[in-house]
């Protein structure tokens, strides 16, 4: 019976976003206009190649940010029923920061903190 009811819902599932993408193609505006393929800066027009490559250091720095950023907002709801948790609590909030530390002493260790 579940297995029925979780066929039913991804099929319908695929059915919607396929409507879905089927009627925005349908509908919307079509400008075929060589201008609309250049590269575009905040308004002004592109001098040289508009392709470039970025180091890899700067998008391992914003995802290590990003992941501690969101790791540490998970710490505000231990805060708010910390007494309530006990020694539990405590005991897993310290194993969870453990990991966050390992995690923060591998990129220092590798090297992904440091601009070069």
């Amino acid at each position: 019976m579940y297995f029925t009811l979780l066929v039913v819902v991804i099929l319908t599932a695929i059915a919607l976003v396929a409507v879905a993408l089927g009627i925005a193609r349908a509908i919307s505006p079509r400008s075929y206009n060589a201008q609309k393929g250049e590269a575009y800066e905040c308004g002004i027009p592109t001098r040289g190649r508009s392709w470039m490559q970025f180091k890899v250091g700067y998008y391992l720095f914003a995802i290590l940010f990003l992941m501690f950023d969101v790791e540490t907002v998970f710490l505000f709801p231990w805060a708010v029923v910390v007494q309530d948790l006990g020694v539990y609590g405590l005991f897993s909030i310290l194993f969870f920061l453990v990991i966050l530390v390992l995690g923060l002493a591998y990129a220092w260790k590798k090297g992904a903190l440091e601009w070069k």
